[in-house]
């Protein structure tokens, strides 16, 4: 074969490689590589065929080359949107660049040595020529899909048109080819243009937008399927000098949070490197089955004794041997010490750690002890000093109730003092004079005990004209109140009738009557509006009031002054209370009135009073529990006792109180306590325990408390002890009365037991209580009343 032809030969070859460059092409692996190599080592070592065979060969590829570089519709289609991966690795690009490869290969092995490593050279460039035009055709298109927003980012050829984009998405899409529209850079793209035309170069990322030209008839939607499938991008990584290396990368969409586990930065060019672990995948941790058993909490020990061997020696001076004994130390055998000896010395160990723990200990209890006194110390501070408080505002509450008097305990607490007043005068007049003298001091005694009545009358006087205003506005404004309840939701709801609504009336009327200091204009517009309130109802009551109306408008129309109507208007004003009293004018006075509207109801309630020769109801008299008839009122034994006696029963109320508010507080039921009156306590405290502490013979009744002997038994007259407060505190904290007290002092209190239930027995009620039943019914027999209605003949308990 001619040089000719052998150059001819080359350059048939050299262009069937470069026209295929125009598609497709697989760079194989390392391993396809090295195959490859060792083919063409064989194809060295195998005969070289004939120049004819050559010729043809050379022919024969030519023609499959030029075939190849015509592309029918069939290898259009193949040349649809691949990815990077499948671009790689199309199999018919890999056949047939190894068939070119081979028939190059073949091609050489006529030629020298010389001229076949020249060609080779020549095909390895033509292989790297393609390999490298094969991966830069490719580009990144992020297709953008309107109206839903969805991107889908995949690689696509700068040289294939747009038709095989449109097909690609109108199978994904369910929509026509020829609805589909693609928009590029705000140009709408034609079917046979490509992305080459439209200056996109290789690796080039663009973004392009899909939508539908009829949205109505085929609307373009979210690909689901795509959602969370892997999107793979072409990288472009730089492996060396002026060298690079395009790499797939695919991207997964994960749906945790990836920590950031640190990186590097680049010195030179900047660029900032993550660890691969924040790149990768987490591994899933495999569930543990069984952490939790018994095998897994349980430690095996083992215990094993061993000795080791020491293998010692000794060398001794003896003939031929000569051992110094300059280092030697002579040693002596000290005393013995025996059992005894150490057994002492642990005890005197012993004995001294003993002593300081005891030392340690008894200052720890000394210091506990002297803590605990300075706290007694502290709390009887605190009680002296609140006993002392207490006694200071009892003192300031009856120095006030004193010179302020309000209330009859008030009044009976001043007869009270006038009383020992008087009595220590006339002990005074008695022992300093006598005869003439005497009867004139007792008769300046007698003087001024007649001013001071005197003044507290007055000072009563004074107390009740504003006890009873109170008591008419306290009144008016139970009329004139609304009806108040609570809904299930805790709010208050009120409600006004027209019962209230008159009394609310009323009130202002009544209000607008004693206001004081006021024009002449502002009392007639008063009058006339009380007239006229008053004309609705005809009356002898209404009658009068408006006489007295008319009275007072002509004496104020004469010049009357107002300090000489006083009397007038004051007799206006009660008329008019009663008229707001009486339940014809007023209905809702009816609900607050004392005395029922109904007399029957006064029958079997109405006692007769033999003092003030009154008939009075039930309430107005107070029954002692011993009493068998009903003699005197309230108002009488007072009066009688202001004449009299003049005694203070304020201290016996406090000691009643005292006791119910005991009794309420053991929450057993108890009722004896409660069936105590005033009489019967005071003669229990007097004539019992003679007013004083049993154990202190303390004699303030202020002070005192009467508190039960027996705390889990009932409180009664036969069950209880006269102490003051901090010894009936002290007594109701005693687990056992015996080990409490003496036998001695327990007789004494028993025996005043027996006194109080002899004096009680004679109460069937309260007898009730301490006997059986048959001595129940004979007390019953012999103080049984008739239940009859019986004439109360008025007949004066005095000859």
């Amino acid at each position: 074969m001619s040089e000719q032809e052998e150059e001819f030969d080359a350059q048939n070859a050299l262009d069937a490689s470069e026209g295929d460059g125009a598609y497709e092409i697989n760079i194989p692996a390392p391993a396809q590589e090295a195959l490859e190599a060792d083919q063409i080592e064989e194809n060295e070592s195998a005969p070289e065929p004939s120049g004819g065979g050559h010729e043809t060969l050379v022919e024969e590829q030519n023609d499959r080359s030029t075939s190849n570089l015509e592309p029918n519709n069939e290898e259009q289609l193949v040349e649809e949107i691949m990815s990077p991966e499948q671009v790689l690795d199309s199999p018919a690009h890999e056949q047939q660049y190894l068939s070119e490869f081979d028939s190059a290969m073949q091609s050489t092995k006529r030629y020298s040595n010389d001229s076949y490593l020249t060609f080779l050279d020549k095909i390895k460039a033509v292989k790297e020529s393609l390999k490298t035009s094969m991966q830069d055709s490719l580009a990144t298109v992020k297709a953008v899909l309107l109206p839903v927003g969805q991107e889908v980012i995949m690689s696509f050829k700068i040289d294939s048109t747009f038709k095989y984009l449109k097909d690609h998405f109108s199978n994904l899409l369910n929509v026509p080819p020829d609805v589909l529209q693609i928009r590029y850079a705000g140009i709408l793209s034609k079917n046979n243009e490509t992305l080459l035309q439209h200056g996109v170069k290789p690796q080039d990322v663009v973004q392009v937008e899909i939508f539908s030209s009829l949205p109505d008839l085929y609307p373009v939607r979210r690909i689901g399927r795509l959602s969370d499938a892997s999107q793979v991008l072409t990288v472009r990584v730089e492996t060396g000098i002026d060298q690079y290396q395009q790499v797939a990368v695919e991207v997964i969409k994960s749906d945790f949070h990836k920590p950031f586990l640190g990186g590097f930065r680049h010195k030179v060019t900047g660029i900032e490197y993550h660890n691969a672990g924040t790149q990768t995948v987490p591994k899933k941790i495999l569930g543990r089955n069984n952490m939790f058993c018994r095998d897994t909490q349980t430690v095996f020990q083992r215990k094993k004794l061993q000795q080791t061997t020491n293998t010692t020696s000794t060398q001794m001076t003896k003939i031929g041997v000569y051992v110094s004994n300059m280092t030697d130390k002579l040693i002596i055998p000290g005393r013995y010490f025996t059992a005894a000896e150490y057994h002492a010395q642990r005890l005197a160990a012993v004995i001294v750690l003993q002593t300081y723990y005891r030392q340690w200990h008894a200052k720890i209890v000394v210091e506990n002890l002297r803590r605990q006194k300075m706290i007694r110390l502290q709390w009887e501070e605190q009680e002296e000093l609140k006993k002392i408080r207490e006694k200071e505002e009892w003192m300031k509450l009856d120095y006030y109730r004193r010179h302020n008097p309000q209330t009859k305990e008030d009044f009976e607490l001043l007869y009270n003092a006038l009383e020992l007043w008087r009595q220590e005068e006339q002990a005074h007049i008695n022992q300093s004079f006598t005869g003439a003298e005497r009867k004139a001091a007792l008769c300046e005694l007698l003087e001024k005990e007649t001013q001071l009545i005197a003044s507290i009358g007055r000072h009563r006087y004074i107390a009740y004209m504003a006890n009873q205003e109170a008591l008419i506005q306290a009144f008016l404004d139970k009329c004139s109140a609304p009806k108040i309840w609570r809904r299930f939701d805790g709010k208050i709801v009120e409600m006004d009738t027209q019962f209230t609504i008159r009394a609310r009336e009323l009130q202002n009327i009544y209000k607008c009557i004693m206001l004081k200091n006021i024009s002449q204009d502002e009392r007639l517009d008063v009058l006339l509006t009380l007239k006229h309130t008053v004309k609705e109802h005809e009356c002898k009551l209404t009658q009068e009031i408006l006489e007295l109306i008319d009275r007072e408008v002509d004496l104020m129309m004469r010049g009357v002054k107002h300090y000489n109507l006083e009397g007038l208007r004051k007799r206006i004003a009660t008329l008019f209370f009663h008229y707001i009293k009486t339940p014809l004018f007023n209905p809702e006075a009816a609900r607050h009135l004392k005395v029922p509207q109904d007399p029957l109801k006064f029958y079997k309630k109405i006692y007769f009073c033999y003092s003030c020769q009154l008939y009075l109801p039930s309430t107005e008299f107070a029954i002692s529990s011993t009493s068998h008839r009903i003699v005197q009122c309230r108002n009488c034994i007072s009066l009688d006792n202001e004449t009299r006696q003049r005694e203070s029963f304020l201290k016996y109320k406090s000691l009643l109180r005292r006791l119910y508010y005991s009794e309420a507080n053991y929450e057993d039921d108890s009722k004896i306590a409660f069936l105590m009156q005033l009489q019967d306590i005071q003669y229990l405290t007097e004539n019992i325990w003679s007013s004083q502490s049993v154990l202190s013979a303390w004699k303030d009744l202020n002070d005192l408390v009467m508190v039960r002997w027996d705390k889990a038994l009932e409180w009664s007259p036969w069950n209880c002890i006269l102490l003051t407060k901090d010894e009936g505190a002290a007594h109701l904290r005693l687990t056992s009365i015996e080990e409490g007290y003496e036998p001695l002092f327990i007789h004494k209190i028993k025996h005043k037991h027996i006194l109080a239930k002899n004096y009680f027995s004679q109460i069937p009620l309260l007898a009730s209580f301490m006997l059986d039943d048959d001595e129940i019914d004979e007390i019953r027999k012999k103080y049984h009343t008739e239940t009859t209605p019986k004439i109360i003949e008025s007949q004066s308990p005095f000859p």
